[in-house]
């Protein structure tokens, strides 16, 4: 959870340059995507696009087949910069931003990546334009495996080349790199985010709530909004960061410290000035201060 050179380097550039130009298009201007829209799902593999899909009822569902995406890939060398592969890979992939372009995608719009173990990641549309992550359909020439030991499949997300300005957590995103993608989702980016956001204009509290957002939303949900996979949501995040906070910092930095069993990774990199503001933040969410936002 989840470099490109010479010629390659110009061809994705001219790529990136193609699609970063238009906010919204329709899908009569561009029927690239929209045309190849199933109302039902013919395979497991198939892609599921919800939310506010352009020409259709908000929040239905469309599908695109394996071979409507590779269709339209594009070969690219994903660097080992992001996190998921350890070597330059092979790859024919699809940006990101070509889905908010053909399926007339608002400007408002965050897209969300869901996978088949309740992860989830979220792409702000700054995190889209600096970042241009990509989603893999093939690698080294062939479907993504579903295996135990190369659970990639059906699809995954990367970035030909991932660098941040800093090291500093609360300053810079994380790289969003989920596999095991089975469903994108476009939804007003305010309007999702909210549910979320600190209520009091506190620097600590907006420091937390940009690693909240960043990397906790991936596992933890408020409602709705945020991945499954943990099982723990945002109010019991709130009452340890509340009640217990020397044991809340040590299970981020440490987690298999306290429960040997989690799926949760180790965030060793948050120093003392992150870990007071992720607990600032997320004490304002306890359930006995709920009304303090």
């Amino acid at each position: 959870m989840c470099a490109v050179r010479g010629k390659r380097a110009i061809t994705f550039l001219a790529a990136l340059l193609a699609v970063s130009g238009v906010a919204r298009r329709n899908a009569a201007q561009s029927p690239t995507l929209s045309a190849k829209l199933h109302a039902a799902r013919t395979l497991p593999t198939d892609l599921e696009l919800t939310g506010d899909l352009a020409g259709f009822p908000r929040g239905e569902t469309r599908y695109l087949t394996r071979d409507d995406l590779v269709g339209i890939s594009q070969p690219m060398t994903i660097s080992p910069d992001d996190g998921n592969f350890k070597a330059a890979a092979e790859v024919r992939a699809i940006p990101l931003e070509v889905f908010a372009r053909d399926l007339g995608i608002p400007s408002t719009d965050m897209l969300i990546a869901d996978c088949k173990d309740k992860y989830e990641a979220h792409y702000t549309r700054q995190y889209l334009a600096r970042y241009h992550p990509v989603l893999i359909t093939e690698l080294n020439g062939a479907p993504l495996k579903e295996s135990k030991d190369d659970d990639y499949g059906p699809y995954m997300i990367a970035h030909v080349n991932f660098k941040m300005a800093s090291k500093a957590p609360a300053l810079n995103d994380e790289p969003q790199i989920p596999w095991g993608v089975v469903r994108l989702q476009f939804r007003d980016e305010g309007a999702t985010l909210s549910p979320i956001k600190p209520r009091i204009a506190n620097l600590d509290k907006a420091v937390g709530y940009g690693v909240a957002e960043e990397n906790c939303l991936r596992c933890h949900n408020v409602g709705d909004v945020g991945g499954l996979k943990s099982g723990v949501n945002w109010a019991v995040l709130g009452a340890l960061a509340a009640n217990s906070p020397d044991f809340f910092a040590a299970y981020v930095r440490d987690p298999k410290s306290k429960n040997p069993n989690t799926q949760m990774a180790a965030s060793p990199e948050y120093d003392d000035a992150t870990m007071t503001a992720l607990i600032a933040y997320f004490r304002k969410f306890a359930p006995a201060q709920k009304e303090a936002h």
